[in-house]
């Protein structure tokens, strides 16, 4: 009986954590090994997009960039946010009110840092973009995509 107890403990153990990785978000597929994405990322780049990091409000490019252009990703070159669903959130990251093409990024669940939000990926990759939620401007759909300068390469028009 105490096996059995002790056995029921350990799978219930498992598969509460199972899904999640050391820093409570749900685990990402990745197209390619971590080491392959350190060699083809910047020290920077690596950080945000494979470990999930977070830059600095008002300390990253593209915060207060104005210019009319498209955000492409820093790993694969795909157009992710244009200038024209740019929007100055005041939060001191870019932040748009959609994609430029919504089978491009998906949106997973990060419990993370206490709290549960909603994980900006790009889909081919599964590398972090940054997160959404639902603050954007109401008459452009309502959504906030809060991004890392750093997962991004801006393009000028």
């Amino acid at each position: 009986m105490k096996k059995a107890i002790l056995a029921i403990t350990i799978l219930t153990i498992i598969t509460a954590f199972g899904c999640q990785n050391s820093s409570g978000q749900a685990k990402r597929k990745l197209s390619k090994p971590a080491a392959e994405w350190k060699k083809a990322l910047t020290p920077n780049q690596y950080y945000i997009m494979v470990e999930s990091g977070t830059e600095p409000p008002y300390k990253n490019d593209y915060w207060n960039n104005h210019e009319k252009g498209v955000y492409v990703s820093a790993a694969t070159g795909d157009v992710l946010f244009s200038s024209e669903d740019k929007f100055d959130s005041g939060t001191g990251w870019p932040s748009f009110v959609k994609a430029v093409d919504s089978k491009k990024v998906a949106i997973v669940t990060d419990n993370s840092s206490g709290m549960s939000r909603d994980e900006v990926i790009e889909k081919s990759t599964g590398l972090h973009l940054g997160h959404v939620f639902g603050d954007g401007p109401a008459d452009r759909g309502g959504k906030r995509f809060c991004m890392n300068s750093g997962a991004l390469k801006f393009i000028k028009k």
